[in-house]
């Protein structure tokens, strides 16, 4: 355990944005499985809501800084491909 005031504080600070973080992913995490859930019951407009849906949470958490900006093009590409498969 750390002596120093500025290291306490530090350790706090880093715990609160770990939790912060991890919940930001868990949210992205829920929003790619409902829109895989939507895709495999094969509802098309579902899928479209979900796929936006989760486009918007990926996109906020990588303004967030959580996730890198190039890692949440790959993520919402990767879902637009899956999406533009079943539609198309």
């Amino acid at each position: 355990m750390a002596n120093i005031k500025s290291a306490k504080k530090r350790i706090k600070v880093i715990a609160k944005k770990t939790a912060l973080n991890k919940a930001r992913k868990s949210q992205v995490k829920t929003a790619i499985r409902r829109f895989e859930e939507a895709l495999a019951s094969g509802n098309k407009e579902e899928a479209i809501i979900r796929f936006r849906s989760a486009e918007k949470k990926i996109y906020q958490v990588a303004a967030k800084g959580t996730i890198h900006k190039n890692a949440a093009a790959r993520k919402v590409s990767k879902l637009a491909k899956k999406l533009n498969a079943m539609v198309g």
